[in-house]
């Protein structure tokens, strides 16, 4: 059976610090990320633009965040989901295959966080596979009520007997999403906690890969310094296997 290898990783806008002392990571993750291998690659907290770090670092790149990243001979879908004063961030996919539509539904639960989900289709091996990105609320009773908002659009927007991966940075290391997602039929690769945050001492797992209609095989979150150095968050990557 066909093997997908999928990927989530907060890349914290491609800047590591704050202030004077801080440094751009977008090269060093763009190498990252290709050493990835994965398939299908979800990010969080992606810059299409910033006026104020494009004049700040004389390495800025030239194109938006998530073309930047793309392995060569990927394709790359962004949607924004926060707009700030010199900018914005949001969602997006890379993928291997052919992404053949996407859409993006806003999530935003009050007005000082700016949320989004990234819905794409994409076709392997013949198979029509649905992948959403999501980046989740701070605080639990917002993320209660986007969790509610995700089954929604599962429901209105994802037919039930194609494959589904849900990922992203759900902001949450306790099992709500666990419980709220198993009736959907959506589970993750392992039962193990792969702690995926802070990056330089991982003590919670808010990174997650959820599916459905797909066989699960294997989990795992790269470790060392040169990953900690590049974002907040550690990636998390899955293994799976279409079904017959």
């Amino acid at each position: 059976m066909p093997r997908i290898r999928v990927a989530t990783y907060n890349i914290h806008k491609g800047v590591q610090g704050v202030g004077p002392v801080r440094r751009l990571e977008i090269h060093n993750l763009g190498h990252a990320i290709e050493q990835l291998d994965a398939d299908i690659v979800c990010l969080q907290e992606v810059r299409r633009l910033h006026r104020r770090e494009e004049a700040y670092f004389s390495r800025w790149p030239d194109m938006p965040q998530a073309d930047f990243l793309a392995p060569e001979g990927y394709e790359a879908v962004y949607r924004t989901n926060a707009y700030t004063r010199h900018g914005e961030h949001g969602n997006a996919l890379l993928s291997r295959w052919p992404v053949m539509a996407h859409q993006h539904e806003d999530m935003s639960d009050h007005r000082f966080e700016q949320r989004g989900l990234l819905h794409s289709e994409i076709r392997i091996h013949g198979v029509a596979v649905h992948v959403l990105v999501v980046h989740l609320g701070l605080i639990r009773a917002s993320r209660v009520r986007q969790v509610d908002q995700l089954r929604r659009f599962l429901e209105r927007e994802i037919p039930a007997d194609q494959p589904l991966i849900v990922a992203g940075d759900f902001n949450d290391w306790g099992r709500m999403v666990d419980q709220a997602f198993a009736p959907l039929g959506l589970i993750r690769p392992s039962d193990q906690r792969l702690p995926t945050f802070p990056s330089r001492i991982p003590l919670v797992q808010l990174d997650q890969i959820y599916a459905r209609g797909l066989r699960p095989m294997a989990a795992e979150v790269p470790r060392g310094r040169i990953w900690w150095r590049m974002s907040d968050h550690l990636p998390l990557l899955a293994d799976f296997a279409l079904k017959d």
